[in-house]
């Protein structure tokens, strides 16, 4: 997901290094702030922590971002880049050839949630931050835009095109629903709602709640 930009101008432009010495510099910046939004959130996301922790100058990252905010935008794209590979290898349709109905639904939960649980730090502090930011909001409608396709495409085929509200319909609710229930838990924790469910109970009865509204309702 390239979105870099050549115009100095631009508060989110991206000056892509081409020298291998600069890049390997890149790399350490980009991983570098990766495990800062990880570990401490958006507050804690400062250029000199940055610099500090991948050894760098200032000067390193301000030959390829004009402010702090489009090193925060870069640092998100190198991170969301690693959950969608990881995310169309969980949802590769292979997988899903041959199930039954009720056992792709539970595949197809489990994959959302161990997308999720697979960079939950990350995932936790971009949600929050979604809220006032604009652009991060804008992005990570992309990407939930994008698991919702996979969802509903290895699903496709396990549900009745006589669905009570119609096959499409009925795969973006259940997407919603337990896309929903994910963010909640992602971004305020198990006990949010109520008493904790441990991770066995959450994906158990949510996968039964999905096949129960996706393989049982039809339309008379």
């Amino acid at each position: 997901m390239n979105r870099s930009s050549d115009r100095s101008d631009d508060v989110l432009a991206v000056r892509l290094p081409r020298q291998q010495r600069s890049r390997e510099a890149w790399d350490r910046i980009l991983d570098a702030g990766v495990a800062i939004v990880e570990e401490g959130g958006h507050d804690a996301f400062t250029i000199a922590a940055v610099c500090e922790r991948a050894l760098v100058s200032p000067r390193a990252v301000y030959e390829r971002v004009n402010t702090k905010d489009g090193l925060f935008l870069a640092v998100y794209e190198r991170k969301i880049a690693v959950i969608e590979a990881d995310r169309d290898e969980l949802f590769d349709i292979a997988r899903w050839r041959g199930r039954g109905p009720r056992e792709a639904v539970a595949m197809a939960v489990a994959a959302m949630v161990d997308t999720f649980a697979q960079h939950s730090a990350f995932l936790r502090s971009v949600i929050l931050i979604s809220g006032v930011h604009p652009e991060i909001y804008r992005r990570g409608s992309v990407l939930a835009r994008g698991l919702g396709e996979r969802f509903a495409e290895v699903l496709r085929p396990s549900t009745s095109e006589s669905h009570a509200v119609g096959r499409e319909l009925a795969l973006r609710m259940a997407f919603d629903v337990a896309f929903s229930g994910l963010v909640i838990r992602t971004s305020y924790g198990t006990t949010f709602l109520g008493p904790e469910l441990d991770d066995g109970v959450f994906v158990s009865q949510l996968s039964g709640l999905v096949a129960n509204y996706l393989l049982v309702p039809e339309a008379e």
